[in-house]
């Protein structure tokens, strides 16, 4: 169920008439976050997922889930689990190092998932890009859609660069600098107005900007 973030809405169509026409044209706000299995399983989800289509990562993903029991993969059954194994059910030689990476920094306390929650935007961030394969814009998905936090800004990411682009009118789409910004009057609330951003691109219904 999405939840309501309703005073988020109302503050950023009041602070950004821009956004503000950008929440208008996509509706009500349908945010969710992704809580099924645990921290460890969303990360290992991220590094399958990278460079693949969302049905082939999807295949593998379910592939390597069922390696384990109650298809629920943990980091001491992942260390342990051979390359064969790994490769077997379509994992790259990179996304196998990159687990085993994960795996070993949660096991040795260097990725501390249990303490995750309670840590800064800033420290999860420096936390998990010690992560082979997981980089800054993975571990703000992590913060946003994994953890709740309200007031993230990807300012790397292209979807977001060129929502902005097209809301603005901008000549260029926007370098990370500008992007923040623009959208430095958003906080405490960049989560939900980058959502929005978001859906403006899914919706194509030519109302933003005008």
């Amino acid at each position: 169920m999405a939840l309501n973030h309703s005073v988020s809405v109302r503050r950023l169509k009041r602070v950004d008439p821009v956004l503000a026409e950008v929440i208008t044209a996509v509706g009500p706000c349908q945010f969710e976050l992704r809580t099924g299995g645990t921290h460890y399983q969303a990360l290992t989800r991220s590094i399958v997922y990278q460079q693949l289509s969302g049905k082939a990562a999807g295949t593998i993903l379910s592939r390597f889930n069922a390696l384990y029991p109650d298809a629920t993969p943990t980091p001491a059954a992942v260390a342990a689990t051979d390359d064969d194994r790994l490769r077997g059910v379509g994992l790259s030689r990179q996304k196998i190092g990159y687990l085993r990476d994960l795996s070993n920094k949660v096991l040795s306390g260097a990725l501390p998932l249990d303490a995750i929650e309670e840590m800064s935007d800033e420290d999860v961030i420096a936390h998990l890009v010690q992560v082979k394969g997981i980089g800054r814009w993975t571990a703000q998905m992590f913060l946003m859609f994994r953890l709740g936090r309200p007031d993230v800004l990807p300012d790397l990411d292209l979807g977001i660069q060129n929502a902005i682009k097209r809301a603005y009118r901008l000549r260029k789409r926007p370098t990370p600098e500008r992007v923040r910004r623009i959208g430095a009057k958003w906080t405490p609330d960049s989560t939900i107005a980058c959502w929005y951003l978001w859906r403006s691109l899914d919706n194509g219904n030519g109302q933003l900007g005008k």
